[in-house]
């Protein structure tokens, strides 16, 4: 195969669903009539070792090395962040013994040697019966990780056995993980592989040397796989997307081998990582791996770099791109070529990729997280950048947030039919910074009219636009999940990020959300500049009031971050708070140290924040007084205990606006006449028998209401693609009869709105 370009996912991201960045890219360059090949090399080493001749290599590795040790390093409970940080921690080699936990795992070796491939065939999807045996607890062998069960089991207790099944072997899985941190490879880690040489590395010189080590283990089966695959392509440009900083080296390590290896052929870096780290690159030595470094949208870059290789396009005339020239980094942008619009960059493809291969788990219990890991998603984008682009905190000066540029609804739901056939799956995520309630209206209609079976979710803002009918249009087109930003739940404070909500209007909108059945999660935060305890307290009590009112079903809580290309950090002197330091690194530049004089300190609150919220989204403990979860002294929270209730108890239902779009969701009526009689007078009246999924019903009107629904029910539904306003169906009405809105409140309208009669 003689293919142009080869697109590669470094380790490590998900294991359940490749990360869409090259799909995207592969989709568009068939527009182009270029030859690609991508490979996920994460999933690919993952397959690798976790298979019977995979586990075999690692215990003779594991036997080899026996006389040089890696030092015990405990794994307790912490927070997400810390914890890759520290396991990833780079370790020497010494005399201590193993373990415990390792000996013990390494004394099961045959147990799990047996077992092995029928798990990953489970998580495969492919062997569905093994959940029988593996909830029988005595067929896994078990280490560490299974001491969480004895506390987590009434959280799983309403589990079914598949459920049940993923998260104990996602347990044993991770035994094995534990076992390979500590005798094989420090870096290992399922989602992330040396993390910590990526994260907030103003210097390259961490990374450039560990770069100059022998490889580890997990380095062998990398450019083992890397091997096969440029033999395989023989590629002329190899594209590296590398979207965290867990992905780093990993993508230098390749790439290195490319260069020894391959040395004509060309290397390139972009993604998430180097289009937020990477905008001030200095330091040569990077070069020596990569020919080239792209920033933001990688379409219009990555075809003109293949122009230049090709030789039609000279060094000065490429797209958002660091290169060398006459010895030194340079950055190039050639502003008369044009970015591609959204509308032509094509439908993601994923051919190629080992779709029937990826594993799905249950790691933790927070249902939100749990979608992040298990199952297949197809990736999608409803817009470019973000519609609001205010957050004081976000990266709202870099294009990928800035250029805002949705896709057309019909568009984008012919890319949701091509992604079902090629992929067989229909399940989406729709991976916008926010999606706009506009075109998720406009989309979920267009799922319905062409009576598509889909499951999506995605990121909004809980925009006051998300009313309790758009989000039942939502649920019934096949969303079944949403996540937004409640951030710090201050007014105060959301005034200050800019966030455009208050904490009441998030809570009409999340039971908007939980009444339709869509599930909530929410992100968010603590210590953003200037918060104090008292606002922090404050804040915990409005979610613990969230989820005991049942509007908020998960969340979780990140500390406010400082980065680089955010107005926080663009104008510190705004908020309050002063940098650590003003010089910019040669490598990576974003994290920036801070002080804030002024709020508290919020390290100390990290963890009764989380173990508070962990048992929330439980339905427990909302009657613990907010100073139990914290060792120290704490505030008594200013909120009314009722707050959250009695913001739920305003209706704005009777505001319509004349311009508001009714849709119909229900089929076709069957209307029949009857005489009614009463006080000697008769009533001609009309009965409409209607049903929907679960049941059926009637409606009983006048004749002449009854007609003028039935016709109105026809224009209204939503299969048509015509809309039919308030306005033009209270124009109609009286053309007539008399009193629309008389007839709109009445009883038998109010049923159809019950069934499915929307105002959007």
């Amino acid at each position: 195969m003689n293919t142009k370009a080869l697109l590669i996912t470094p380790p490590f991201t998900q294991l359940n669903t490749p990360y869409p960045a090259t799909a995207y890219l592969k989709g568009f360059l068939n527009t182009k009539g270029i030859a690609s090949f991508q490979a996920d090399l994460g999933i690919e080493v993952i397959l690798k070792l976790f298979s019977k001749q995979g586990l075999t290599d690692l215990f003779g590795e594991i036997e080899r090395n026996s006389k040089s040790q890696i030092p015990n390093h405990k794994l307790e409970e912490r927070d997400v962040k810390s914890s890759a940080v520290e396991m990833s921690q780079p370790k020497t080699p010494n005399s201590q013994p193993r373990t415990p936990n390792s000996e013990r795992i390494l004394a099961l070796k045959t147990e799990y040697l047996k077992t092995i491939d029928p798990v990953m065939l489970f998580l495969q999807g492919k062997n569905p019966t093994l959940s029988h045996l593996i909830c029988s607890e005595d067929f896994l062998p078990e280490a560490s990780r299974f001491t969480q069960l004895e506390e987590l089991d009434w959280a799983f207790g309403s589990m079914g056995t598949q459920d049940r099944a993923k998260h104990l072997a996602t347990l044993y899985l991770e035994d094995i993980s534990d076992l390979i941190v500590e005798c094989i490879d420090p870096h290992f880690g399922f989602s992330r592989y040396a993390e910590r040489l990526g994260r907030s590395a103003n210097s390259f010189d961490e990374l450039y040397e560990s770069l100059q080590q022998p490889y580890t283990y997990i380095d062998k089966l990398l450019v083992e796989l890397l091997q096969e695959r440029m033999k395989e392509v023989n590629p002329q440009l190899v594209c590296f997307s590398v979207p965290f900083p867990g992905n780093l080296y990993a993508a230098f390590r390749s790439a290195q081998y490319i260069k020894q290896h391959f040395p004509g052929v060309k290397t390139v870096m972009g993604g998430g990582f180097p289009n937020t780290e990477l905008r001030s690159l200095a330091d040569k030595r990077v070069m020596e791996f990569f020919d080239f470094i792209t920033l933001d949208d990688g379409e219009a870059p990555i075809e003109c770099l293949i122009e230049h290789i090709e030789g039609r396009r000279e060094v000065s005339a490429l797209k958002r791109t660091f290169t060398l020239v006459d010895g030194e980094i340079k950055y190039i942008d050639n502003s008369g070529c044009k970015d591609y619009k959204q509308s032509e960059v094509g439908t993601p493809d994923y051919s190629d990729l080992l779709l029937d291969s990826y594993i799905s788990v249950i790691e933790i219990v927070n249902p939100m997280h749990r979608m992040w890991s298990d199952g297949r998603w197809n990736k999608l984008t409803m817009a470019h950048g973000c519609y609001w682009g205010k957050c004081t905190f976000c990266d709202i000066s870099l294009d990928y947030i800035k250029i805002y540029e949705p896709v057309a609804a019909r568009l984008l739901v012919d890319r949701m039919e091509e992604l079902i056939a090629q992929t067989g799956q229909n399940g989406f995520h729709f991976v916008d910074e926010a999606a706009p309630p506009a075109l998720m209206r406009e989309v979920a209609l267009e799922i319905l009219r062409r009576n598509l079976a889909v499951t999506w979710w995605t990121n909004i803002r809980f925009e006051k636009s998300f009313t309790a009918d758009l989000c039942r249009l939502l649920k019934a087109s096949g969303c079944i999940a949403v996540s937004g930003g409640l951030e710090v739940a201050s007014d105060r404070l959301l005034e200050l990020i800019q966030k455009g909500v208050t904490v009441a209007q998030v809570a009409r909108v999340t039971r908007n959300f939980t009444e339709a059945g869509i599930m909530v999660h929410a992100y968010l935060m603590y210590g953003f500049p200037t918060q104090t305890a008292q606002e922090t307290i404050d804040s915990l009590e409005m979610v613990r009031q969230m989820f005991e009112t049942g509007i908020l079903q998960s969340g979780f809580w990140h500390q406010f971050a400082m980065t680089a290309h955010s107005p926080v950090g663009l104008y510190p002197e705004k908020f309050s708070v002063v940098k650590d330091s003003d010089i910019v690194g040669s490598f990576a530049n974003n994290d920036i140290l801070f002080t804030d004089n002024s709020g508290a300190n919020h390290d100390k609150f990290s963890f009764g924040l989380k173990k508070s919220l962990f048992n929330y989204m439980h339905g427990i403990c909302f009657d613990y007084p907010l100073q139990d979860w914290f060792e120290f002294k704490v505030p008594r929270t200013k909120v009314p205990e009722d707050y959250i209730y009695a913001v739920l108890q305003e209706d704005d239902s009777l505001n319509i606006k004349p311009t508001a779009k009714l849709v119909w969701m229900g089929g076709k009526p069957v209307i029949s006449y009857f005489t009614k009689s009463k006080k000697g007078r008769s009533f001609e009246m009309a009965e409409l028998a209607l049903h929907d999924k679960k049941e059926s019903y009637s409606i009983q009107v006048s004749k002449e209401n009854g007609d003028w629904l039935a016709d109105f029910l026809e224009k209204a539904s939503v299969q048509n693609t015509g809309t039919t306003t308030f306005a033009q169906a209270k124009k109609d009405y009286e053309s007539t009869q008399e009193d629309f809105e008389l007839f709109w409140y009445s009883k038998p309208v109010n049923t159809l709105r019950e069934y499915g009669l929307l105002v959007l």
